[in-house]
């Protein structure tokens, strides 16, 4: 995979924030030497987040992210605030501009509380140093520039460049749960509702991950899973499944071989699995009336016969046997109240970076709100979910003692 085909989710995302007119855009534009931001005098020229994929040296992958000012007023103006607010969520590193010759104030003191507040490492740079007379000594957190003149970026980039995060958490998608010389059967079913042509990045994601292990990945549909595992030959170290097949595949897979799922081990991957496999036991807790938040990280065209929308709440439903109600979010549209749920049932994330998964998360487990993901509710809805987290010894733990 080349950097330019490196997945949204996988790269880093860089933030740009500051009040109207403190040349964010300028800044942008300096940094990665592209008319990526609308540049003006004029207040508020940016009025929604710009995000542009590319690769920025010493960095690498990243998503840059130009925000629109944070004292926009008006109605309109704390929409975009709003919007503001919700790029930090998904920041791994934050840029706050600021002009040089206002200095900073309540606005800027207000971004780096939440800069603090959500652990977002960060520097502020300061703007048209060119037009001061004298440029103060600046401390290791801040630097001064000037857009204009091009003077200072590449100590900018450069003190981005020691910002950025380690990757990960680290865990691995699946190579620190198989050795060298493993088999490794993948079950992906080929419906309406999979891509044409192609596999969907979490199972493209774990063949890589097994084939850099110097595994071995076979790759069938859950109607070939049986005759397959019975020529094989060799009994395989693991099955990953697509969770929509999750009942068949368990019922095909001998008990000895390791059994989970792409969305199990993605939920891993971003954080969240220690706190979805005891999440799920509120499925059996729901009651007539209540309220379940159906929550995807993209906005795919819906299928007929969709995971999120149509799925998940008929198997909900059949389990419980209650009268309940689904909302459905999708995106970047991720409410911050959830004390209308009894329960949030999220995506793999796999179109997410870690830090909004897992922001996601302390959302509901900051409010009580009980959350798993599509995997684990969907094992725990058939009865193995102990099974599909056995490669987590661990969490086996968890589930004696669930969520109150």
């Amino acid at each position: 995979m080349g950097l330019n085909d490196t997945p949204l989710a996988k790269r880093i995302h860089i933030g740009f924030f500051g009040k109207r007119n403190a040349g964010k855009s300028s800044i942008v534009n300096a940094v990665t030497g592209q008319e990526l931001a609308v540049v003006s005098d004029t207040k508020g020229t940016t009025t929604d987040p710009v995000y542009k994929s590319m690769e920025l040296l010493p960095l690498g992958p990243v998503v840059i992210i130009d925000t629109p000012g944070y004292d926009d007023e008006g109605e309109l103006g704390e929409l975009r605030v709003r919007k503001t607010r919700q790029v930090l969520n998904k920041t791994d590193i934050a840029v706050l501009v600021v002009d040089a010759l206002e200095g900073k104030g309540k606005c800027e003191d207000e971004l780096i509380h939440l800069f603090k507040e959500k652990e977002i490492p960060y520097l502020v740079v300061y703007n048209k140093s060119d037009l001061l007379n004298e440029i103060p000594e600046a401390r290791a957190d801040e630097i001064y520039v000037s857009a204009l003149m091009k003077q200072k970026i590449y100590e900018l980039k450069e003190k981005i460049g020691k910002l950025v995060p380690q990757e990960g958490n680290g865990v691995r998608l699946v190579a620190d749960l198989i050795s060298q010389g493993d088999f490794v059967v993948l079950v992906t079913p080929i419906d309406s509702a999979a891509p044409k042509g192609r596999l969907i990045l979490p199972q493209q994601q774990a063949i890589r991950d097994v084939i850099d292990t110097g595994a071995a990945a076979i790759v069938v549909r859950e109607s070939e899973l049986k005759a397959t595992l019975e020529t094989l030959g060799r009994t395989p170290k693991l099955v990953i499944t697509d969770s929509q097949v999750f009942g068949r595949v368990s019922r095909d897979t001998p008990d000895d071989i390791l059994l989970t799922s792409f969305s199990i081990l993605m939920a891993r991957y971003k954080g969240i699995l220690d706190y979805a496999v005891p999440g799920a036991a509120a499925i059996d807790r729901l009651q007539d009336g209540d309220t379940v938040l159906i929550a995807e990280g993209c906005t795919h065209h819906r299928q007929c016969d969709d995971i999120g929308t149509v799925k998940l709440p008929r198997w909900i439903r059949e389990r419980t046997g209650k009268d309940l109600n689904f909302e459905f979010c999708s995106g970047t549209e991720f409410p911050d109240d959830l004390s209308r749920y009894a329960l949030v049932v999220h995506c793999g994330g796999c179109m997410l970076n870690e830090r909004e998964v897992r922001y996601r998360m302390k959302c509901a487990k900051d409010q009580g709100i009980p959350m798993t993901n599509y995997g684990v509710a969907i094992a725990h809805i058939h009865g193995i979910l102990k099974r599909s987290i056995t490669c987590f010894p661990h969490l086996l733990a968890e589930l004696l003692h669930p969520l109150s």
